[in-house]
This record gives C-alpha cells, sequence and structure tokens, in this order.
C-alpha cells in the first residue's frame, strides 16, 4: 500500500512569512498546490521566484488551473489546455508535471470539456489532473460519462477529491486516507481534507506517494 504523504494549498503567494506560519503551526509539506496565473479577487499566480523559493526547502509544487467559469464542449477543454500549458512552460514547469483544472462544484462540466482537457494533455506531454468535488455539482456524472467513453480517460488522469471535509489539521493528526471516490474507475490520488485555515491562509490535503512524481 502506498505511503501517504501530507501537503497544503493556498490562494495566496507563498513566501517565508506564509512558510513559517504553516511550519509553526501545521507541519512541513511535501508539496504545495498553486495556481499558474492571477485572477482577480480569486488567486494570485505562481512566479519563478516563488516556485525557486519552495524548491529550495524542498517541497513540490502542484500547479492549477482556474481561468474557467464553465467547462463544457470538448474544444474549451483543449484550449484551456493551451492556456495552461503556455502558463506552465512561461514558468519553467518541466513535462510530465500534472496540471490540475480546478472543476469547483459551482462549475458547470461534461464529458466532452474533460476528455478535451485529458486527451489534449497528454499529447502536450504534461499529466492531466482534475481538482473536484465527487458529491456535489455535475463533475461526477461527467467523468464516469468520459470514462465510460474513453476507458484511457481513467488511467490517463489524476483526480484530487475535495470531499469529505473533515476540517484542517496538522501533519501529525492528519487522518487516515479516505477521499471520496467516483462511482467509476479513477485515480484518486490526492485529497483536501480541510479548507481555510484561521491561523495561515491554506487548505490542508493528505497525497498518495504516487502522485509525487508527477509534481514539480
Amino acid at each position: 500500500m502506498a505511503r501517504k504523504v501530507w501537503g497544503v494549498d493556498s490562494a495566496r503567494k507563498v513566501d517565508q512569512v506564509l512558510l513559517s506560519c504553516v511550519l509553526q503551526n501545521f507541519g512541513t509539506p511535501k508539496f504545495w498546490g498553486r495556481y499558474l496565473t492571477d485572477i482577480s479577487n480569486v488567486s494570485r499566480g505562481m512566479t519563478k521566484m516563488e516556485i525557486s523559493f519552495l524548491k529550495s526547502h524542498n517541497i513540490k509544487v502542484l500547479p492549477i488551473y482556474n481561468v474557467f467559469d464553465q467547462a463544457i464542449g470538448r474544444e474549451k477543454g483543449i484550449t484551456a489546455v493551451r492556456n495552461a500549458v503556455f502558463h506552465a512552460r512561461r514558468l519553467g514547469i518541466p513535462q510530465d508535471t500534472a496540471i490540475f483544472a480546478n472543476v469547483e462544484s459551482f462549475i458547470s462540466v461534461d464529458d466532452e470539456w474533460l476528455a478535451g482537457w485529458t486527451e489534449t494533455m497528454v499529447t502536450s506531454g504534461y499529466k492531466a489532473g482534475f481538482y473536484h468535488d465527487p458529491i456535489r455539482g455535475s463533475f461526477p456524472e461527467a467523468y464516469c460519462s468520459a470514462v465510460k467513453k474513453n476507458p484511457q480517460i481513467a488511467m490517463q488522469s489524476i483526480l484530487w477529491s475535495a470531499e469529505p471535509e473533515t476540517g484542517v489539521s496538522t501533519e501529525r493528526k492528519a487522518p487516515n486516507f479516505q477521499p471520496a471516490v467516483p462511482k467509476c474507475r479513477g485515480n484518486v490520488w490526492i485529497w483536501q481534507y480541510g479548507r481555510e485555515a484561521e491561523s495561515c491562509s491554506i487548505n490542508t490535503n493528505l497525497a498518495d506517494e504516487r502522485v509525487m512524481k508527477f509534481l514539480y
């Protein structure tokens, strides 16, 4: 059985102040989820300097792409990949790294978009990932429909589950790895089990160590 590793994600830029807050209050993250681009009042995009800072502390970067308000149609999925890959390359993030589409529960999504994202990401040399809610919203049904049409999608993508939310914890007190999973095949290798820590601007996660080779 694969070992589980602890990490965090944040919409805020990682600097010494935020890292020190996490180290003092929670633990030592093995990975840190961060957004590829700026979205006003939502997320700060990564910089090369920030990536170097994280890597200097032996923390792997988990890239997230969130520049879409709906995920409908194959062409839109393909366009999203092209934009995400552009930003990944701009930041020096190498191929074979997973890029996670931020498919929140309030975003409309269909199987064609998910197929377009996965299949195009594979041909780009990067790995397809989905941050998603496996309980609420349209992702669960859309994902299983996409897998039914093309079973390769289940093998070619990594799922980052947002449920259940058991609450923020320290690394030492992290729960057992029990993310909610789809009703079809899928590599659920990351679980965001705690959100919006009060002491630091982070969410807490557990990951199957198999995902680590696909982070930067």
